[in-house]
């Protein structure tokens, strides 16, 4: 069984997303889990379970270290974007543009979030590769940049804008052809795929916006994935970007920013080794400098799109013990008041997490259990098999590096209501997305005239 700590406590403080934990884990004098100077079993007590739990440190130290590796090692100007499909809310809008960082959107509802947060409309990136006219019209009202993903956003906005009005700042996204090892779903750089035009496409699209008034193309945008623990395909990434911006300056289009994406993995289970913050960065940075200096090109503005790599490993996720099954010589299951709806991505990518009960992390283990959700689903589990010591009804346990795709993927399946999040910071706690409640599931339900009398 294993024996090693299944938490961290500060290993890779200039690269959090290489750490299991928050940086800010640490030990009260009792040996329970506190984060953020919290104790976590008392944060589900006061707050209940499921519970998410974001750590700020974690959070700014992450943003600290992309502004610093690219001060570091990229000479020209850059920006970095925050991908808030990882988690979406007014807190974390409002933490990465005090950051300094901008927004990549996908949706009219991420947009919003993004402006109500504080973000300027002129750092945040619209992506989508079925933009409604809604999205499209209220981008261009708050002055954000649209990210053209195929001829059917070109189509609409030359429908939307009229050509007397100002132009609307564009970056062109296009499929390079490039792969990288990780999972199918989230693999997205390939020409398979449903995001971005096809190379061959290019030299016909720089054509066309040529002679729309509308447009203002300024970028040249690529994604090959994500979580991915590979600097290669970065690398072979570039020298294509800087190719198809040189066809577009050819064609007369003012494209100054280079957008190569985001997709730098992180660190869920012990043997997951990703790549710091810094090395990424030092990667890309040097390749867009030998790509554009071997092309009597001026550098372009870099920018980057991290998500996971920056709220992940900030999060953990509370859950209560409830209870157990135990199968001779098959398997225990070991139930928890959460599942599939407050963190869906091991049923929908089989991904891998550790765990530890809350107040007895460093207990030697004594058994191995699957921890399952409490859905009606058999692939409802969190961690199929783990090793802990005996856990009893009630008892807290810790899921680790929940901060991404966990908030902003949950549903209310079952009719489940959603977890509340829960900011931590030098001892203090604060509410920052609160619970839902059974009866607000109904909020949106209308029963028929005719059904009102079956009652």
């Amino acid at each position: 069984m294993e024996t090693r700590a299944p938490y961290e406590t500060g290993t890779d403080l200039l690269s959090p997303n290489r750490n299991l934990s928050p940086i800010s884990t640490e030990l009260d004098e009792n040996g329970r889990l506190m984060v953020g100077g919290c104790r976590l079993s008392e944060l589900a007590d006061h707050y209940g379970t499921p519970l998410y739990v974001l750590d700020e440190a974690t959070l700014r130290q992450s943003c600290f270290a992309y502004r610093q590796a690219f001060e570091r090692h990229y000479p020209g100007k850059f920006l970095t974007v925050y991908a808030s499909k990882a988690n979406s809310s007014l807190m974390m809008s409002c933490l990465i543009s005090s950051e300094g960082f901008g927004l990549d959107v996908v949706s009219a509802g991420e947009l919003i979030t993004g402006l109500e947060g504080g973000v300027s409309g002129d750092r945040i990136l619209l992506h989508g590769n079925n933009k409604s006219d809604q999205e499209l019209i209220l981008a261009y009202k708050n002055n954000v940049t649209i990210v053209i993903d195929n001829q059917h956003d070109i189509d609409r906005l030359s429908e939307l804008i009229p050509s007397e009005l100002p132009p609307v700042n564009i970056m062109l996204r296009f499929t390079p052809g490039i792969e990288c090892h990780t999972h199918e779903y989230i693999r997205t750089g390939h020409l398979d795929s449903k995001f971005g035009f096809d190379p061959e496409q290019l030299e016909n699209i720089f054509r066309q916006l040529r002679s729309c008034k509308w447009a203002k193309l300024i970028g040249i945008h690529a994604h090959i994935g994500s979580q991915i623990f590979e600097l290669g395909p970065h690398q072979d990434l570039v020298p294509v970007m800087a190719d198809a911006m040189l066809m577009a300056r050819k064609f007369g289009h003012p494209v100054q920013d280079l957008n190569i994406g985001g997709g730098l993995g992180i660190r869920y289970v012990h043997s997951d080794d990703p790549p710091s913050i810094e090395s990424w960065v030092k990667v890309i940075s040097e390749a867009v400098i030998s790509a554009f200096r071997s092309r009597n090109m001026p550098l372009p503005r870099l920018l980057c799109e991290p998500g996971r790599s920056l709220v992940a490993t900030a999060g953990v996720t509370l859950y209560r013990v409830g209870a157990r099954k135990n199968i001779p010589g098959i398997r225990t299951y070991l139930s928890l008041d959460g599942g599939m709806s407050d963190n869906p991505r091991p049923i929908t990518y089989q991904s891998l997490y550790t765990a530890c009960l809350a107040d007895r992390p460093l207990v030697k283990p004594e058994e191995r259990v699957t921890l399952a959700g409490k859905h009606c689903e058999s692939g409802d589990v969190i961690i199929k098999e783990i090793d802990l010591p005996y856990a009893s009804t009630g008892e807290i346990l810790v899921v680790f590096s929940t901060g991404a795709y966990n908030s902003s993927m949950s549903s209310n399946y079952n009719r489940i209501p959603r977890p509340a999040t829960v900011l931590v910071q030098a001892g203090h706690a604060e509410v920052v997305q609160r619970r839902e409640q059974p009866e607000e599931i109904l909020r949106y339900d209308l029963l028929p005239e005719r059904f009102k009398e079956l009652k």
